[in-house]
């Protein structure tokens, strides 16, 4: 059986209320306890034990992380999340250093992981529509959300030893919302990407 822990980092700050991703991560859990995964979850506007944290990373098959992007990276209160576990995981199940030997500094960086084996998948939330990252003369300089904002997110996840499943983006949230759509459609994802896990 599948072992999902949840992480929602949608962050209430300013005029975010978190809502959306708060709906995604609960639309998370309720698919996947239905069926039959187990299921942890974390939301980082609570208080948390980082070693209980490091625990569910290591418990683990995939960690789905949930979150909306604020200036072009992940919230700051997701940054710390991640800052303060990763660093109370070091030697304690996320990684046990940066890969590399004394006797050969050059190579092997990012290779510690200690999280092999294990999958991860992110959801992100924007504000700037789909077309402003595939469109020419537009925002993004047609740059995916993956190769190009969310590049070292992903490298993180893979210095830790994780391999990615195929994420999904919700764009265009605050001036054209459609929750009913949009859960639609990651159903339809969920599907397709836990099909034969």
């Amino acid at each position: 059986m599948k072992k999902i822990f949840i992480i929602n980092g949608g962050q209430k700050f300013g005029h975010s209320g978190g809502y959306f991703n708060a709906s995604l991560a609960e639309a998370t859990v309720a698919y996947f306890e239905e069926n039959g995964y187990e299921v942890k979850t974390t939301n980082i506007n609570d208080t948390y034990n980082p070693d209980e944290e490091v625990q569910k990373y290591v418990w683990a098959d995939v960690v789905i992380y949930h979150t909306p992007i604020w200036w072009f990276q992940v919230p700051h209160g997701l940054k710390q999340y991640i800052d303060v576990v990763f660093t109370a995981g070091h030697a304690a199940g996320i990684y046990h250093s940066d890969g590399r030997s004394a006797d050969n500094p050059a190579i092997n960086y990012g290779t510690g992981g200690m999280l092999q084996g294990k999958q991860y998948m992110v959801t992100t939330s924007w504000n700037a529509p789909k077309e402003a990252f595939t469109l020419p003369g537009e925002f993004f300089n047609q740059t995916s959300v993956d190769e190009g904002v969310l590049f070292g997110f992903h490298r993180m996840n893979a210095f830790i030893g994780m391999k990615p499943l195929k994420g999904i983006h919700f764009h265009d949230v605050e001036k054209n919302a459609d929750f009913n759509r949009d859960i639609k459609n990651y159903h339809e994802h969920l599907a397709a990407t836990f099909r034969n896990n």
